[in-house]
């Protein structure tokens, strides 16, 4: 599907009384891998939030322990998105290595690694936010995915990148990185929120400040060098550099409980609180940088965007963009993908904040 206007709307709860969280209005601010500096460890501090400071471009996300907590609830949040899969790729029942680019915390390597137990499941990132006790199949390496890989081609049988938001600059450049180090026969597929609101039935008006945080977001990512619609363009990139079977599927991602349907409802919950809780990590240096914000003009700007998230009558929604595809050559897959081996169940004791 090409857009999530395609899909059928989404049935807003009338029952539902909005967020009564008071805490929510201020945020809080709250490995095994060899050779790393005590620098990159602790990384550098701006404005109360932690990054990194590997690579040679910035990266817009803190690594801190409040946004690693924000990642693992995400995890819960994508795995009900996604109606209990991991990943959405039909991939051989038996893949030998998979490669999880910018893997955060690492919670999909190491799912994933007890999923296929026969595989070696590699987690690279940036910063070294990885646990130490993993499964046996599951390591972590630190690396920048931007620049040129020392890694073998032809070697992987699943590469899989999840909300590499404000960390690529050169989308092309990485999908042609991707298609070299996959073999054929191999599966590719990308994961993102654009960041550009989607809304059904005219509820979003142009005064609204999630209309505003919305387009500050585009501008914003535009002026970082990380637009935040790249992944419009995903199928048309990977079809360009060759992949086959090119897919793209387009869900909607509620930014509140307003739907009525109770799996979307669910998602809404685990949005929300992502949002009230993670919005300030997630756009002060992108507005301070991209904007020329300052902190505080930040702080005050979303004090009215958290406020309209708790509405009722708000029936907004994150186009959540997934792509995937197939590079030639190898033994081609059945049409209907395999079925994935079972994974833990998040629920909503996982959600974090």
């Amino acid at each position: 599907m090409a857009n999530p206007q395609q899909q059928d709307p989404i049935t807003p709860d009338d029952a539902w009384d909005g967020w009564d969280d008071e805490g929510a209005e201020v945020m809080s601010s709250g490995t095994s891998l060899t050779s790393i500096t005590s620098s990159i460890l602790r990384g550098k501090v701006e404005d109360g939030r932690v990054y990194a400071v590997y690579g040679k471009q910035e990266y817009g996300m803190p690594m801190d322990d409040a946004e690693l907590d924000r990642i693992d609830m995400c995890h819960a949040k994508y795995y009900a998105l996604l109606e209990k899969k991991r990943f959405i790729a039909p991939i051989t029942e038996n893949p030998q290595k998979i490669l999880d680019l910018g893997c955060g915390t690492g919670i999909w390597s190491i799912d994933v690694a007890d999923m296929y137990p026969s595989a070696d499941v590699l987690g690279v990132d940036i910063a070294p936010t990885q646990p130490e006790w993993v499964p046996p199949n599951c390591r972590f390496e630190l690396d920048d995915i931007e620049q040129d890989w020392d890694r073998k081609e032809n070697s992987f049988d699943f590469i899989f990148a999840r909300d590499l938001i404000l960390a690529i600059r050169n989308w092309p450049r990485l999908i042609d990185q991707i298609y070299t180090h996959l073999k054929p026969g191999g599966w590719a597929e990308l994961h993102c929120v654009t960041g550009v609101l989607g809304c059904d039935d005219g509820t979003l008006t142009d005064d609204s400040p999630m209309k505003k945080l919305s387009d500050a977001l585009y501008d914003s990512t535009q002026s970082f060098g990380t637009p935040i619609d790249d992944p419009t363009r995903w199928k048309r990139w990977l079809e360009e550099r060759g992949f086959e079977d090119v897919t793209e599927v387009v869900y909607k991602m509620p930014c509140s409980p307003w739907p009525k349907d109770e799996r979307l409802k669910f998602i809404g919950a685990f949005e929300l609180e992502n949002l009230l809780y993670g919005l300030s990590g997630m756009v002060t240096r992108l507005f301070c940088k991209g904007l020329n914000w300052t902190p505080e003009e930040v702080q005050v700007f979303l004090v009215d965007v958290r406020k309209e998230l708790k509405r009722r009558d708000l029936h907004v929604y994150w186009p959540y963009y997934v792509v995937y595809g197939r590079k030639p050559g190898g033994s081609k897959t059945a049409e209907k993908p395999v079925p994935q081996p079972s994974a833990p169940e998040p629920g909503p004791s996982s959600t974090a904040g």
